[in-house]
């Protein structure tokens, strides 16, 4: 085989690599939506309309955990770091505050509400000493107190759910495509304050999806005393993390949909919505 030969090889290889990894492989090709700001969830939280008649909605989220106990999955080790994040009520917080543009829920702080206290205490001891003690009692507001408190976690993580691939050889050019996913799960439960009855809980899974092309060739040269060996691939992680914000995201809007349905709350031009989960 000369060198003419060999090129041809491996602008063919790259021909059908390339194809590979540009094709349409369904949801294992999607690499530039999850790393975007915000989600496809965001966007339909910021769409809900506003509230009928009625005040916002004060509610409080105190602690939203991973329950899951998962580590990294490895197929080689076992890893200390967690499959999972551990700051999940970010993401709750942040989409209880995207609901309607921040027209429907009033989210206090309660995750670091010693911080809070302290510093009112620094506040009013400061203006004691030098405004006096009735001065500095009137300048700080009460604290807000939430009707609602959001409660729950992330309460599965499941690692390798499906996996498989396709490959093909013909002549010492080699091809292949090989996929996997992991599973999410949130589960959320709306709480009453003044009665502590659970009024809702909703659940939420989205598939985490990993998606790997390559391809080699292998040829013999000159009389088969020389070999040619090359390989190329890529492959195509969705992050943990956005799974996990739009699982709850959908958690939120969900539950948003079930309070109108079993009417704890009204919005503008609704009476009855269904929730299509599409994730």
């Amino acid at each position: 085989m000369d060198i003419y030969t060999s090129l041809k090889i491996i602008g063919l290889l790259c021909l059908l690599t390339g194809c590979a990894s540009t094709g349409n492989n369904s949801q294992y090709t999607n690499v530039s939506e999850p790393y975007i700001e915000g989600t496809t969830t965001t966007k339909k939280l910021q769409e809900i309309p506003d509230l009928d008649n009625q005040p916002v909605i004060t509610i409080a989220v105190y602690e939203f955990t991973d329950q899951t106990g998962q580590r990294k999955p490895s197929p080689n080790f076992s890893q200390l770091s967690t499959a999972v994040t551990q700051g999940p009520d970010v993401w709750v917080i942040n989409a209880l505050k995207e609901v309607s543009n921040g027209n429907f829920f009033k989210v206090v702080e309660r995750k670091s509400l010693s911080n809070l206290v302290k510093e009112r205490q620094l506040i009013r001891s400061t203006r004691e000493l030098y405004d006096g003690e009735t001065q500095a009692t009137n300048t700080l507001k009460p604290l807000l107190f939430a009707g609602l408190l959001i409660e729950g976690g992330i309460v599965g993580y499941d690692s390798n759910v499906m996996s498989g691939g396709a490959g093909a050889r013909y002549f010492g050019i080699g091809v292949n495509e090989t996929y996997r996913t992991d599973q999410v799960t949130v589960s959320l439960r709306l709480v009453s304050v003044q009665t502590g009855e659970i009024l809702l809980t909703v659940h939420a899974t989205k598939t985490i999806a990993s998606h790997k092309t390559g391809g080699d060739v292998f040829r013999f040269l000159d009389m088969g005393t020389k070999a040619l060996e090359i390989e190329t691939g890529a492959a195509t992680n969705e992050p943990v993390s956005y799974a996990i914000r739009t699982t709850i995201e959908h958690a939120v809007l969900q539950m948003v949909y079930e309070g109108v349905n079993k009417e704890f709350w009204k919005i503008k031009g609704v009476e009855k919505i269904r929730y299509e989960n599409n994730n």
